[in-house]
């Protein structure tokens, strides 16, 4: 089978024209990117939208040295080209794959042990929704947070695409889920969800009624994308022996924090993003993702939910939509 596929020499893309607003993002002609060792090129179908874009968009998210700069952290497609030592991928595979960069583009280049194959009953949208939200999500709940069935977990912003994967990924392996979320329609689209207690942290005291949820045993891992003053009230309400797992820092990169009760009662606070892990470390996390969730995804009990899409010339107008908070589940840009 020949290992690649007839291509043009130039594609479109959408560039970040300079540090702004979502009318930073326009559309480009750039030759495709070459392939490295270990890469295999994808023909985009869809491609994922999230936070990090923004954050990238509006010059606070600084893109590494070896990154591609176009933004875009994940992808769905099919396999055009495959470099050397790339695997098992044959020209014309579906996959889904966690890029290093460049996803806003009619083709990539993604390491291939970063990628997967479509879950069965998977279109494109659906494909391109799961490397950036599920594999953070695992890495930090399932390999460092070492969630187990029967514990009680938290997730705030339980409507975004981050938490409905964590919501369901918990759920799937037997965790009660409690899950914050900013109306009662998004708390009512976390229950659909699976969430087994939400809680509308504008109205209500969400420590509290999570403590009391828990029956007075606390919350034993948390998942938080708000850090700041929120990770105090997150320790005040810990099991022994809890973890608290902070990914973003929607509420600000600072907080005072009482240690007192993270010695006493034994608390793990620990943090991480997805891009800055090595390739051997994303590979792991892809590859027990698999592992654990492919057959879930394969049934259909843990899948993404596509909430609005835009074709890749619209970025500006996903951006818009992902800054307004308005969406419930996931934002994609499709490709013809």
């Amino acid at each position: 089978m020949p290992n690649t596929t007839q291509t043009p020499d130039v594609m479109t893309a959408v560039d970040i024209k300079e540090p702004g607003g979502p009318e930073m993002l326009v559309p480009v002609k750039v030759p495709l990117p070459a392939l490295q060792v270990g890469e295999i090129l994808i023909r985009n179908q869809a491609v994922g939208v999230n936070r990090p874009d923004v954050a990238q968009r509006t010059g606070h998210y600084p893109v590494p040295a070896d990154a591609n700069p176009l933004p875009g952290l994940e992808v769905a497609g099919e396999v055009v080209a495959i470099g050397e030592s790339s695997g098992e991928w044959q020209v014309g595979d579906k996959v889904m794959g966690l890029t290093h960069g460049g996803g806003y583009a009619e083709f990539t280049a993604v390491q291939h042990s970063h990628c997967l194959p479509w879950p069965k009953n998977f279109n494109a949208e659906m494909a391109a929704a799961i490397p950036e939200n599920f594999y953070t999500v695992y890495y930090n709940v399932f390999m460092r947070s070492r969630l187990k069935a029967g514990e009680y977990f938290l997730v705030h912003g339980g409507s975004s695409g981050i938490g409905l994967a964590a919501i369901q990924m918990a759920k799937a392996k037997g965790a009660i889920v409690i899950a914050t979320a900013g109306s009662s329609e998004k708390c009512n689209f976390c229950l659909d969800q699976g969430a087994d207690k939400t809680i509308n942290y504008k109205d209500e005291d969400w420590p509290e009624i999570a403590k009391t949820f828990t029956e007075g045993h606390g919350v034993d891992v948390v998942l938080d994308m708000v850090t700041g003053e929120y990770v105090q009230k997150e320790i005040n309400i810990m099991a022994r022996d809890g973890r608290i797992a902070l990914i973003a820092f929607l509420g600000g990169p600072k907080a005072e924090i009482n240690f007192g009760r993270v010695l006493r009662d034994r608390i793990t606070i620990s943090g991480s993003t997805l891009r800055p892990q090595t390739n051997e470390e994303k590979a792991l996390i892809t590859s027990k993702l698999n592992s654990e969730f492919g057959v879930l995804m394969d049934e259909g009990n843990v899948r993404p939910h596509i909430f609005k899409t835009f074709p890749l010339e619209q970025a500006s107008d996903a951006h818009i939509l992902m800054e307004s908070s308005a969406h419930m589940g996931k934002i994609v840009l499709t490709i013809d």
